[in-house]
């Protein structure tokens, strides 16, 4: 359920990639927050910098200048291991391509999560096979990313990001590697979780259909945020 507290806040948010001469400002100095149980899509031209955005809400590069904090917490003070398990438990990502482990099987893959939590391996594997029976893969539960499909790869991905039922759910062009109906499809489940359970959700996406989708668009252009 949606609140009015804010999940995500960024104030004047500033990355350079490179320096000197070859210096690149990719971000401006965004300022942004996203409330909890909330769900917003970014759109904008490639390059703009919403990719970067992501990464950075995600605890996944570090930033120049500004401040985030998520639920919260300043991230930016965090040491390496206390940023991974922070993400573990409170973040999950969504790719645009699924980003599976080759040797591990879907059942495998989606309990990843739960198992670096430590969470017992018995509830790890019936949280992972209901996720399985949802998105309709119970018999691809044993099969191994290469025996699949891209959309069955791409819905296990979607499976392994909400299976610790995080706070927040960042998601990459999730369906860019989809065609329009496995696309759709793939967001009604994701969207329809993401609510049954609160979690927030941030979608970077250049597809109008899949935005509109969503109850807030942010647009991004140069490094800024234009509007939302």
């Amino acid at each position: 359920m949606k609140s009015n507290s804010a999940i995500i806040d960024i104030k004047n948010l500033e990355k350079t990639y490179g320096s000197g001469s070859s210096s690149i400002k990719v971000l401006r100095g965004i300022n942004l927050e996203i409330l909890q149980g909330e769900v917003v899509s970014i759109t904008g031209p490639s390059g703009t910098g919403k990719s970067t955005l992501l990464n950075l809400m995600g605890c996944l590069d570090n930033f120049d200048r500004g401040s985030l904090a998520i639920s919260g917490t300043d991230v930016s003070s965090f040491e390496v291991d206390a940023l991974s398990d922070f993400r573990n438990k409170h973040i999950g990502f969504i790719f645009q391509l699924h980003n599976l482990l080759p040797e591990f099987s879907a059942l495998e893959n989606i309990m990843m999560p739960l198992l670096i939590r430590r969470c017992k391996f018995r509830d790890s594997k019936d949280k992972a096979m209901e996720l399985l029976g949802r998105f309709g893969l119970e018999n691809r539960a044993n099969h191994k990313p290469g025996e699949m499909s891209g959309g069955e790869c791409q819905r296990v991905a979607v499976a392994r990001a909400i299976v610790g039922e995080p706070d927040i759910i960042l998601a990459d062009e999730p369906t860019g590697s989809l065609d329009s109906k496995n696309s759709m499809n793939l967001l009604e489940i994701l969207l329809n979780l993401c609510r049954e359970k609160g979690s927030t959700a941030v979608i970077v996406t250049h597809d109008m259909k899949i935005a509109e989708m969503t109850e807030r668009v942010i647009s991004m252009l140069d490094g800024l945020i234009v509007s939302q």
